[in-house]
């Protein structure tokens, strides 16, 4: 008879647990389970939105690494800005938050000027970009010139294209700014007194003061910036169609990547693939390809999580 209870009592409890987490299963099965097994489902099917999926074997899969053109240019040009991109963010928000909290007047009017930017539409600020970066009528170019240094090409030259992408994204770094702000603000002050009375150096007490006190925010902005830049769209395509004067109507099509597919990224080619030509197999098959890059890159750093926290050890 206790056993009886005592199992009836376990049940109860798993129920119990199973209904305080039904709202996030329930969640997690419609928007992320569901359809992450469908696309895998669909990347083995011809199918294009129109007539029933049909099997198709490994054929999307062969199509989008042996013979599409377009995916390898667009994978480079990811994992770029990925490890270029978001290093580069990820540092100079850091500096910048290190710049405010250090500074005694007039702080507030700097952060607000360095979060200003972060606020802007990202078609608006896109587009206000290449026109300031554009060779030929830009401000940017003028001074340069007048200055005597070398103008790039910038958006219309694909070895800059990338690099003036990654200003764009520096320009508005107000998001990690605050969020860098707020970490250095919580590093206790006595640890400092105690490095300075040691006789630490200004380098020395960041690198054993602060860094091993915000280096949780350090990987959060890491991880959440290699999530984002895998996701990153809006950006490359404005640039490249502002650049190359292309005016889209309706009834156009606008093939991305300009210049010489240096912009393009794999985001465009999901969109690419399924929403302009309907080939939704080749188009989920990029977007596994994504997804699995994005969880590399994450174990990834998790996993060397350790090493950043522990830089003071």
């Amino acid at each position: 008879m206790a056993a009886v209870t005592l199992a009836a009592k376990r049940r109860r409890a798993a129920l119990r647990t199973a209904a305080f987490l039904s709202p996030w299963l329930i969640g997690f099965a419609v928007f992320f389970a569901y359809p992450l097994l469908s696309t895998v489902y669909f990347s083995f099917m011809r199918y294009d939105g129109f007539v029933p999926p049909t099997w198709s074997g490994g054929k999307n899969w062969t199509y989008v690494f042996a013979h599409y053109p377009l995916f390898w240019p667009a994978l480079r040009n990811t994992l770029w800005l990925v490890v270029v991109m978001v290093s580069l963010r990820v540092v100079f928000g850091l500096g910048i938050g290190l710049l405010i909290t250090r500074i005694k007047t007039g702080a507030g009017v700097f952060r607000t000027l360095f979060y200003l930017p972060y606020l802007a539409p990202p078609v608006a600020a896109t587009m206000a970009f290449a026109f300031l970066l554009n060779p030929g009528t830009g401000p940017v170019d003028s001074i340069l010139e007048g200055l005597g240094l070398p103008a790039p090409g910038w958006f219309n030259d694909p070895d800059w294209s990338k690099p003036a992408l990654t200003l764009l994204a520096l320009w508005g770094i107000g998001d990690l700014m605050v969020i860098f702000m707020a970490a250095l603000l919580d590093v206790p002050t006595e640890q400092y007194e105690a490095a300075e009375l040691d006789g630490a150096s200004a380098l020395q007490r960041f690198r054993w003061v602060t860094l091993p006190n915000i280096a949780p925010i350090v990987m959060f902005a890491v991880v959440t910036g290699v999530i984002q830049t895998m996701q990153y769209y809006t950006q490359p395509l404005i640039a490249g169609k502002v650049a190359s004067g292309v005016i889209q109507g309706a009834g156009t099509q606008f093939q991305p990547g300009y210049p010489d597919k240096s912009t393009l990224t794999l985001p465009q080619l999901v969109y690419n693939l399924g929403f302009q030509t309907f080939d939704y197999g080749s188009a989920c098959v990029v977007a596994l390809v994504l997804f699995v890059l994005s969880m590399a890159f994450t174990a990834l750093l998790m996993r060397r999580r350790g090493g950043l926290i522990q830089a003071g050890d």
